[in-house]
Parts: structure tokens; C-alpha cells; sequence
């Protein structure tokens, strides 16, 4: 009997080694390592699992904030150009109660992430992952933690002494002006058991084409520059081409920015200038004939023609960020761009940007 089991085990050992080797893709990769894992295992659920250890206060907060986060959302988190508004919308009373009226009355015209927001885990997540926009996951524990408590701060969730932390984060949540507001649709997850999958009404006259509209009238579609032309260089590409009438039918993403996508600009020394700006994000804030958030490319290398210093000065500009030399809206520093990349930029501003 045991010879019987020995000879089996042999047998299947045979077998999946043939099967190893008839399969090209076993000798392929590796197993992630811990370490790895836990690289990307970064996400934090509504009751704060997940939840690193850290701690910052309003005042640091507010600091990183002017640096790094109000070029787009304003120094109050109150702006519109670029983003919809972070603060806004919610009273003293929605604290209180954890419903915000605005949501229903319709008294504020826009919704801000104040009044959204139910699970202060997911505004801590979101910086945590996604910010800032030309640079996520760029900031420490402590920095999300204390811009997190800014933003609570500026709509009057925490006072401006306010340190949050991973030990008192939880109690910051009951004062959340939405905290109650999460609901689920009925309609959605009540199936009385079981899936509702023999309905016909709505499996008649179905429409062929996907349809793409606008609620956005022609004057202003283009009012902040092209918003294909505004993704940063990581994930996925969305955004249509507002230079063009809104279409009826909706193209694939890689057609619409191809489309919307002005013909490379070329550098003195013949490099592919328009690639560089488009991987390190400066199309985000910069078109290279028209103003979106920052001026036109090329406005910026007309104005700097007559200075022997240019290329110098530009390129200390482009690594330190400022403001006031194009308006209120501050320039972040470019400290992450690569030495190749800068020279190509500031050669192409410096000879013209032709």
C-alpha cells in the first residue's frame, strides 16, 4: 500500500513537471516579497484599519499647504479654477448634526469635498495616494496627517491648535459635517434574495452608440484651457478635447488626445521638447500658445528674450517655483525634474520656444 502511494506521488510529481515545462509562463516572474506587498498595501478603511502612525498640526499643515497645494485649490481651499472646492458650504449646525442642509436645500450652487465627504479615512487616503497632483505619494505620514487637520481647520471642524494624530483621528470623524450623510440607494442592494436578472425593461430598443454630451455651453468648454491636455503622467488619460464642438459619439481616450495634442514642439538641439512637458505634468498648467493656469509657454520665453541670463534665470525659476511675476498663482518648485529634461526646457524657452 505504501509502495502504491510512493509510486503515485512519483507519478503526479512527473506530471507537473511535464506541466511546468509545457507552460512558458511558470518559469516567468517571481512571488511579490513582503516588503513589496506592504509597499503598495497602503489603503485605510473607514474604521481607520490600515491607519499608519503619524501626527501633524494646523500650523504645519497650513505651511505645506501654501507650498504645495494652493497653486491649485486656493489659499482658503475655496477656488474654483482648477478643481471644484475642498472648504465650503457647511455651517456650524452640520456639525452638530452630521448632515449637511446645503445637500438638500440646493443653497450652495457647488458641492465642495466638505459637504461630500462622510469618512474623514477617505479624505486622509486620497491625500495620502493622490497628492500633491504633480507629485502623489510624495508626502510623509506626518505631512498628510497635517494637512488633513489645515483642511478640517479651514472649514471649521478642529480648532487652529488642532494636532490630528492616528489616536484621536476617530474622534474627529463624529464632528464631520456629512458624517451621516452615507447612504446606499434601496433600489441597489435590497434583492429580496436574489439577483433580479429575467427583467426586460430595459432590454429593449437598447442604443448602440455610446453618447457623449456636455452640460457645459460652447462659450465655456474651453474657459481653462484644453482638459485632455490637463492629465498628469501617471494612470490613465481622461479629459475631452474642449477645443473642439462637444461630439455626439464618444471616441476612444488615445484618439481624443491625439487629437487634442499640438504638433511637438522641437528644441534647438532637435530633442522632443513637447514630450518632456507632457511626462513631467507642465501641460497641466501650461499651455504652449494659451494661458490655463499658469501663462503660454511661449509668452513666457518672449518675455525673457532680452536677457543675456536667460537660460540661467529660467532655470532657477523652473527648480525654485515663485509668484508674482505672472499674477497671484504661485509656480510649485520643479525640484523632481531630471538635469536632461530641465536643459531641454530651458533651451527651448531660452531660443524661443519655436
Amino acid at each position: 500500500m505504501k509502495k502504491s502511494i510512493l509510486a503515485a506521488a512519483a507519478l503526479l510529481g512527473a506530471c507537473l513537471l511535464v506541466q511546468a515545462a509545457d507552460a512558458p509562463w511558470q518559469a516567468i516572474g517571481r512571488p511579490a516579497t513582503p516588503a513589496e506587498i506592504k509597499a503598495w498595501d497602503i489603503d485605510v478603511r473607514a474604521d481607520f484599519q490600515g491607519l499608519p502612525k503619524g501626527r501633524g498640526s494646523v500650523a504645519q499643515g497650513e505651511q505645506i499647504w501654501e507650498n504645495r497645494c494652493a497653486g491649485c485649490h486656493g489659499s482658503f481651499g475655496e477656488s474654483n479654477e482648477v478643481f471644484t472646492p475642498i472648504v465650503g458650504g457647511t455651517t456650524d449646525a452640520d456639525i452638530k448634526s452630521g448632515h449637511v442642509a446645503a445637500l438638500s436645500n440646493g443653497s450652495v450652487p457647488q458641492r465642495t469635498t466638505l459637504m461630500k465627504v462622510a469618512r474623514l479615512s477617505t479624505l486622509w487616503d486620497y491625500i495620502n495616494r493622490a497628492m500633491p497632483w504633480d507629485a502623489p505619494k510624495s508626502l510623509s505620514a506626518d505631512e498628510v496627517y497635517a494637512v488633513t487637520a489645515h483642511i478640517l481647520n479651514l472649514g471649521g471642524i478642529v480648532p487652529s491648535d488642532f494636532v490630528l494624530s492616528n489616536d484621536n483621528i476617530a474622534d474627529v470623524q463624529q464632528r464631520l459635517p456629512n458624517r451621516n450623510g452615507l447612504v446606499r440607494q434601496p433600489g441597489l442592494w435590497d434583492i429580496k434574495g436574489k439577483p433580479d436578472v429575467l427583467n426586460t425593461a430595459c432590454m429593449t430598443n437598447c442604443p448602440t452608440e455610446a453618447k457623449q454630451t456636455s452640460s457645459l455651453p460652447d462659450f465655456a468648454r474651453n474657459a481653462h484651457g484644453n482638459l485632455a491636455e490637463q492629465n498628469r503622467p501617471l494612470g490613465g488619460v481622461r479629459g475631452t478635447d474642449t477645443t473642439r464642438p462637444a461630439r455626439a459619439v464618444l471616441a476612444p481616450a488615445a484618439a481624443v488626445v491625439a487629437a487634442a495634442a499640438p504638433a511637438p514642439a522641437k528644441a534647438a538641439a532637435g530633442g522632443d521638447v513637447q514630450q518632456v512637458l507632457s511626462k513631467n505634468g507642465c501641460l497641466a498648467c501650461h499651455g504652449v500658445t494659451n494661458k490655463i493656469i499658469g501663462p503660454a509657454l511661449r509668452d513666457v520665453a518672449a518675455k525673457y528674450q532680452g536677457r543675456a541670463d536667460r537660460a540661467a534665470y529660467l532655470q532657477a525659476k523652473i527648480r525654485s517655483g515663485g509668484a508674482g511675476a505672472w499674477g497671484a498663482m504661485p509656480m510649485p518648485p520643479q525640484s523632481q525634474l531630471k538635469e536632461a529634461d530641465m536643459q531641454a526646457i530651458v533651451q527651448w524657452l531660452a531660443s524661443g520656444a519655436q
